[in-house]
């Protein structure tokens, strides 16, 4: 999605030049220089999310990525912020990340979305590099080692998870033994035509999200032509509830020992829930200015603009360059209003 959104900030750059000197006035009033960037030397031990005492080990998570690069025009692999983010939740509350893939070895990883210090981190940790160039086979996993699943997102997931044998079998054995399967974005197509021990399907009478039609077919017009499915249409047709919120907003489900989340804002919520599916408290954690801009746009569409403003004061300093996104996002569907409104919150 990153690359998409950076498109449509530039889009709203190149519009507002057009406009001359009044759009050059309001693209400074916005002031989005003075935002703070991530430092791309940020190493684990500056996390403040690792600082502070650690938790004691609890056991091990399995984080599940892709294997496909590419597929006819799709540019695939695996969300690097859709793995980062989860890994460093996992740790932070005492587990152990161990990484798989259905080919084993180095996956192919995308870095579309805007990285922030964790991601960074990820990038600097020499022990999570190592894990990442020398992920597992699937076919050589022994599931009873974990006590939960992740499968990360991106489009890799789209060809290489659906259909996959050895994915059936360890989110089926992991849920059978009483651990968490979680999944994210694109993740969620590991759990098609997962059956577990008892026969009935994993997803049978569950309420579950993944990345919707709605999602998939604004960044790519031609996406029933270029991948097998659309992850909604599966999704909705083998589970109970195909639950969904605004596009591109944080929205995670948790059923049990099953927890989705929508797309990769969806991540952190995502590691949180499986954490407490695992039955413990998260450690406390700063949300990041992504996160509350998303809290701010999910007020803006639950309760009004009037509502949002009010999130947007309560709580410091949010990402102005999303907020904007979603403005621009507003204009191309003819939402002038709305995108009117977006923008004063931008403010």
């Amino acid at each position: 999605m990153g690359t998409c959104m950076q498109r449509l900030l530039g889009g709203t750059v190149v519009l507002l030049a057009l406009l001359g000197g009044a759009g050059a006035a309001y693209l400074r009033s916005l002031d989005l220089a003075s935002q703070p960037l991530a430092d791309p030397g940020t190493v684990p031990g500056q996390l403040a999310m690792l600082q502070g005492e650690r938790q004691q080990f609890r056991g091990r998570i399995l984080a599940v990525v892709t294997s496909t690069a590419k597929s006819g025009e799709v540019a695939a692999g695996l969300e690097l912020t859709e793995l980062s983010r989860a890994y460093y939740t996992f740790i932070a509350n005492g587990f152990e990340v161990e990484i798989a893939s259905p080919m084993g070895g180095r996956p192919p990883v995308r870095m579309d979305d805007e990285l922030i210090d964790v991601d960074y981190a990820f990038l600097n940790d020499a022990d999570a590099q190592e894990r990442l160039s020398n992920t597992l086979a699937l076919a050589q996993v022994d599931p009873s080692r974990y006590s939960a699943v992740y499968f990360v997102g991106g489009k890799g997931p789209m060809f290489d998870f659906a259909g996959n044998p050895d994915v059936r079998r360890v989110a089926a054995s992991i849920h059978d033994a009483g651990g968490v399967v979680g999944a994210v974005c694109h993740g969620p197509a590991a759990l098609i035509d997962v059956t577990l021990a008892s026969g009935q399907k994993l997803l049978a009478g569950r309420r579950v999200t993944g990345f919707t039609n709605e999602e998939e077919l604004f960044l790519i017009r031609n996406a029933r032509e270029v991948f097998p499915f659309l992850l909604e249409d599966v999704l909705t047709a083998q589970a109970g509830v195909f639950s969904k919120g605004p596009k591109y907003l944080d929205h995670t489900v948790v059923d049990g020992r099953l927890v989705t989340g929508q797309n990769p804002w969806s991540t952190w919520s995502v590691a949180e829930g499986m954490i407490r599916a695992l039955g413990f408290e998260p450690v406390a954690r700063e949300s990041t200015r992504e996160e509350r801009a998303v809290a701010v746009l999910a007020a803006f569409h639950r309760d009004g603009a009037t509502a949002a403003a009010a999130v947007r004061d309560g709580m410091g300093s949010v990402d102005k360059r999303l907020v904007l996104m979603h403005a621009l996002l507003a204009t191309m569907e003819g939402r002038l209003g709305e995108a009117y409104r977006l923008q004063q919150l931008a403010h």
